[in-house]
C-alpha cells in the first residue's frame, strides 16, 4: 500500500470479506465447533495478507470501482490507478505532502506507527516485569511438569510475577509461563496455558495485533480482531474441556472467573490477548453447554471454510462497463463511467484491439479509456468534448474527435489486418473499418469509385498493443486514413501486405501475403445486429490469411510477343526445412492447397487483356478456433518454379522485400 487509495482498496476488500464471514458465523454459531469458529478467521487473514486485486480479480464486488470513483470525484486525477503491490504500508513520496490525499496517507501512517509503538511499549513493560520476577518454586515447577506429562503437552520455564491476577504464556520464540506470585495455581489453569503453548497461540495473538495496526482506522476489522481473540480463547477452553471429565468441567468454569486479566489484556505476543473480563461471561456460558462434536463435523467445517474462501480469496472479474445512465445524478455519471473503464482493463492484446475498435465504432470515449495508457487518461477527461459532456450533455452523446473526416458503418464491424508480434512482447496491426459516408474534401483526394462490387472506401489506422503493468493498452501509430480498397477472395489489394519477390529473366515474381483477424463478434436480436460491446478478455477467435501472386514483365514489347504461356508453382519455405516439392506445370490449370501452395498455368496468353502485370492466382485459409493459434504469421520465404512456354525457366526463392512489411 503506497498511497491512501491503495490502502482504501485493501481495507475495503477485507471489509467485504469480513462482513460475509460475520454473517456466516452468526448463522452457524451453534452448529459448528469452536475449531471452525476460529479457523474461519484464517480466510480473513489471507484476504488481509494478499494484495487486493491480485490477478485482476476482486473479492466479492468490484472494490476498485468504488475507490476510483471516489478518487476521480475528489481529485479529478486519472493518470494513476490504485494498485496494491504489498499489504503493508510502503511510503514513496519524498518531502512534504503536496495534496490532500498525501496528507491523508501521512495521517494513516502516523496512526499505524503510534499503535504499533503502543503495543511495543506494552510488550516491553511486560518483559521487564517478567525479568523482575523470580523463577517458579519447586512445587509449582513440579505441578507444571506433572500436568504436561499427564496430558502429553510441552513445557516451558515459569516465572512468578507480583501484581498478576492470572497465568499466561509470554513470548513466541522463547516462551515463558507467567504465574501470579504468592498464589496457588490450579492444575486446570496450567493445562489451559500449556495448550496455548502447544498450539502457539501467542503467535496468533501477535498476528492479530499487527493487523490491528495496519487497519487501525477500520472499526469493522477491529471488531473482527476482538472476535478472533475471543474465538481463540473459546477454542482453548474447548480443548481443556475435552481433556476433563465430570466435576472437573464444572469446576473449570468457576476457575475461569479468576483468570480475567485487564492489566495485560490483548498484550501482543502473549496468551492474555482475550482474557479481559468482558469475555469471561460468554466463555462460561459456552462451558455450560459444552458438547463433543462428532468426527464428521471436521469435514463439514473444512468444506464450509473452502466455500467461504472461494468468493473471498479468488473473487471475480468485473463484468461489463458502465457508460452512463441509471439512477446516478447527471453530474456523477462521467466520473462513474471513467472509474468503470479504468478498472475494467484489457487482459489480452486481442481484447485491447477489440476494445479500441469498438470504441471507434460506437464513438464511445468510455471504451477508449479501457484500452488507453494511464498517462493519457487526464487528456481524455479534459478534452473540450468530454468537459462539455460532463456539464451539459449525456456521456453517450460524446463524439470521437478522430472521426471528423468520415462516419463509420458500425454494423460492418472491424478487422485487424497483418497482425504480427514486434519487440518487447508488443503486437502491431492495421485497424480496418468501413465508412458510411466520407467527407467531400477527403473523397476528392481518392481515385474515382468505379462502383464495382469489389471496390469500396476503407478507413485504416495502424495500431500497436503493448502491456503496461497489468493492462494491455493500444497506441495509435498514425491517424485514420481513407483509402479505396479492392476486396477479393484472397485478400484486399487496396491494403498493405507482406511482399516477397524474385527475378527470373525479364520477369519479377511478386507474392503479397495478408492476414485478417478479429475477436468473435456477438450478435443481438433476431435482426443479427453487430454488437459493439467490448470484450477486454477476448482472444482472436477467427483469422484468415490470403495470398496474391503476380508476374511483372520488365522486357521489351518485341520480346513479349514470343511468350505464349506463363506458369508458376510455389509454396511456403521455412528456413530450417528443405526446399518443398512443387506442383508440376500443366496447361490451363490453377489451384491452391491448405498448406499455402499455389499453382497457375496459362496457355495462349493474351497480353492485350492483362498488360505487363499478369495475375497468377492466389489462395488462403483459416478458420475459427477460439485460440490465438489462428493468427497466422507470414512465411519465412517462398519456393517457386517459374515456367515460360511450357518449360521451366527457373527455380526461384521469393524473399521478403525490405520495407514491404505493412
Amino acid at each position: 500500500m503506497s498511497d491512501i487509495w491503495s490502502f482504501l482498496l485493501q481495507t475495503l476488500t477485507a471489509s467485504g470479506a469480513a462482513a460475509v464471514l460475520l454473517a456466516v458465523k452468526a448463522m452457524l454459531r451453534d452448529k459448528l465447533s469452536p475449531r471452525w469458529q476460529f479457523a474461519v478467521w484464517g480466510v480473513l487473514a489471507l484476504v488481509l495478507l494478499v494484495p487486493a486485486g491480485l490477478g485482476g480479480r476482486y473479492a466479492l464486488v468490484n472494490w476498485p470501482l468504488a475507490v476510483e470513483f471516489l478518487r476521480s470525484l475528489l481529485t479529478e486525477e486519472f493518470s494513476a490507478l490504485a494498485h496494491v503491490s504489498a499489504p503493508v504500508p510502503l511510503p514513496r513520496f519524498t518531502g512534504l505532502p503536496r495534496s490532500g490525499a498525501e496528507w491523508a496517507y501521512v495521517v494513516y501512517l502516523a496512526g499505524a506507527a503510534l499503535l504499533l509503538g503502543r503495543y511495543a511499549v506494552s510488550y516491553l513493560r511486560l518483559r521487564l516485569a517478567l525479568r523482575r520476577g523470580t523463577p517458579a518454586g519447586a512445587d509449582r515447577t513440579a505441578l507444571i511438569r506433572e500436568t504436561a506429562a499427564r496430558y502429553g503437552l510441552p513445557s516451558c520455564p515459569a516465572v512468578e510475577v507480583e501484581g498478576l491476577h492470572s497465568a499466561f504464556i509470554c513470548g513466541v520464540f522463547r516462551p515463558v509461563l507467567a504465574l501470579p506470585a504468592g498464589e496457588e495455581t490450579d492444575e486446570k489453569v496450567i493445562l489451559h496455558e500449556l495448550l496455548h503453548l502447544k498450539h502457539r497461540d501467542a503467535a496468533w495473538g501477535l498476528l492479530i495485533c499487527l493487523l490491528r495496526c495496519l487497519h487501525w482506522c477500520n472499526p469493522l476489522l477491529w471488531h473482527c480482531a476482538d472476535l478472533a481473540g475471543n474465538d481463540l480463547e473459546s477454542l482453548c477452553d474447548q480443548r481443556v474441556l475435552e481433556r476433563l471429565e465430570g466435576e472437573n468441567r464444572r469446576d473449570y468454569g468457576r476457575i475461569l472467573l479468576s483468570m480475567a486479566n485487564e492489566k495485560y489484556a490483548r498484550a501482543p505476543g502473549t496468551s492474555s490477548m482475550a482474557n479481559g473480563g468482558r469475555n469471561i461471561r460468554r466463555r462460561v456460558e459456552a462451558i455450560a453447554r459444552f458438547k463433543r462434536y462428532p468426527a464428521g463435523m471436521a469435514l463439514a467445517s473444512v468444506c464450509a471454510a473452502l466455500v467461504l474462501a472461494g468468493p473471498c480469496l479468488i473473487g471475480t472479474r468485473a463484468q461489463g462497463v458502465y457508460t452512463g445512465g441509471g439512477l446516478l445524478p447527471q453530474r456523477l455519471r462521467p466520473y462513474a463511467a471513467m472509474a468503470s473503464a479504468r478498472t475494467t482493463c484489457c487482459t489480452t492484446y486481442a481484447g485491447a484491439f477489440d476494445t479500441y475498435a469498438k470504441a471507434v465504432l460506437a464513438e464511445n470515449p468510455v471504451y477508449l479509456a479501457m484500452c488507453a495508457p494511464l498517462e493519457d487518461q487526464d487528456r481524455l477527461w479534459i478534452s473540450a468534448r468530454l468537459r462539455r459532456a460532463s456539464r451539459l450533455e449525456s456521456w453517450d452523446s460524446v463524439r470521437m474527435p478522430r472521426l471528423e473526416s468520415f462516419t463509420v458503418d458500425w454494423q460492418s464491424g472491424y478487422r485487424i489486418y497483418n497482425l504480427r508480434p514486434v519487440e518487447d512482447g508488443a503486437y502491431e496491426g492495421l485497424l480496418v473499418l468501413e465508412p458510411d459516408t466520407v467527407a467531400p474534401w477527403v473523397e476528392k483526394e481518392l481515385p474515382p469509385w468505379d462502383g464495382t462490387v469489389h471496390s469500396r472506401y476503407l478507413a485504416i489506422q495502424p495500431l500497436r498493443a503493448e502491456k503496461q503493468g497489468d493492462r494491455w493498452v493500444v497506441l495509435p501509430l498514425g491517424d485514420f486514413q481513407v483509402v479505396q480498397g479492392d476486396e477479393r477472395d484472397t485478400g484486399n489489394l487496396g491494403l498493405p501486405a507482406w511482399v516477397y519477390e524474385a527475378r527470373c529473366g525479364d520477369f519479377t515474381l511478386r507474392m503479397r501475403y495478408q492476414t485478417n483477424s478479429w475477436v468473435e463478434e456477438s450478435y443481438v436480436t433476431r435482426f443479427h445486429l453487430f454488437s459493439t460491446k467490448p470484450q477486454p478478455d477476448g482472444e482472436f477467435s477467427s483469422s484468415y490469411y490470403g495470398t496474391d501472386l503476380t508476374a511483372i514483365y520488365n522486357g521489351t514489347p518485341a520480346d513479349r510477343a514470343s511468350i505464349r504461356s506463363v506458369g508458376v508453382s510455389c509454396a511456403p519455405w521455412p528456413f530450417e526445412d528443405r526446399r518443398p516439392e512443387l506442383q508440376r506445370g500443366m496447361g490451363n490449370s490453377s489451384g491452391s492447397s491448405s498448406t499455402g501452395c499455389i499453382w497457375d498455368f496459362r496457355d495462349n496468353f493474351d497480353w492485350e487483356l492483362h498488360g505487363d502485370e499478369i495475375p497468377l492466382g492466389g489462395g488462403g485459409g483459416g478458420g475459427s478456433g477460439g485460440t490465438e493459434s489462428w493468427v497466422y504469421p507470414p512465411p519465412d520465404r517462398y519456393a517457386a518454379d517459374f515456367y515460360l512456354n511450357g518449360e521451366k525457366a527457373g527455380e526461384l526463392t521469393l524473399l521478403p522485400v525490405e520495407g514491404g512489411l505493412p
